[in-house]
């Protein structure tokens, strides 16, 4: 599905991606764990367009997203929920939910039906529809910036560090939620990035290891033990 081949990417001079080599099968959920500054979020950005490769590919299925500006990226049904959430504070809850897909110029109809699986996905969301985006806690805001992500996401879902800093009974919404989107769609690729791995729990098909930005598939079972 996503495949990404020998991909570099520099930063201020700085290699932090080295030649990166992964695939991402659809219906999984991939863990990428590393450090703090092992490339986890520079990762995910590449993958989005928000950073330029300096060599390499990135394909999701016969699609080079590589050859495409960042904002063509998310009409191939991919769905990003940022670190640190980027919610729009004059704008309400729903009005943050249905953005990406105005922008995308889905039909209204489309854009309600998209808007019915966010609020299955995460019932919490509903009561705050009206609410302003100025007026969300930080875990209120990755719980929006999770439904502004499944409004688009219907093949590829990227989540960077979605639990740091979440209180435990969101991270248990935030896991619950997650569960019944995959339910709900089975064939939906979900990468999570996380520095610590014990966030995850079992949610992870697999588990890619990144360091110095170079990455390394290993098992959860095996990151637990070196834990």
């Amino acid at each position: 599905m996503l495949k990404l081949t020998g991909v570099n990417v520099d930063l201020a001079g700085n290699r932090i991606l080295r030649d990166v080599e992964c695939n991402f099968e659809k219906g999984t959920t991939v863990g990428i764990v590393g450090r703090n500054g092992a490339g986890k979020t520079t990762l995910l950005r590449t993958i989005m367009g928000l950073i330029k490769l300096r060599s390499g590919e990135i394909r999701l299925d016969d699609v080079v997203l590589s050859a495409l500006p960042g904002h063509a990226r998310a009409a191939h049904q991919i769905g990003y929920s940022p670190e640190d959430r980027v919610i729009f504070p004059t704008m309400s809850v729903e009005e943050n939910l249905r953005l990406p897909c105005h922008t995308l110029k889905m039909s209204k109809a489309e854009i309600d039906e998209r808007l019915k699986v966010v609020l299955e996905v995460v019932p919490d969301l509903a009561p705050m529809l009206a609410r302003s985006g100025s007026a969300l806690s930080g875990g209120q805001g990755k719980m929006v910036a999770l439904g502004r992500a499944i409004m688009v996401g219907k093949r590829l879902l990227l989540l960077d560090e979605p639990f740091q800093g979440l209180a435990p009974r969101l991270g248990i919404i935030y896991t619950e939620a997650l569960v019944r989107l995959r339910n709900l769609q089975p064939d939906l690729c979900i990468i999570i990035t996380e520095s610590n791995i014990k966030l995850l729990g079992d949610m992870p098909d697999c588990i890619w290891h990144i360091e110095r930005g170079s990455i390394a598939l290993q098992n959860s079972r095996q990151l637990q033990a070196e834990e």
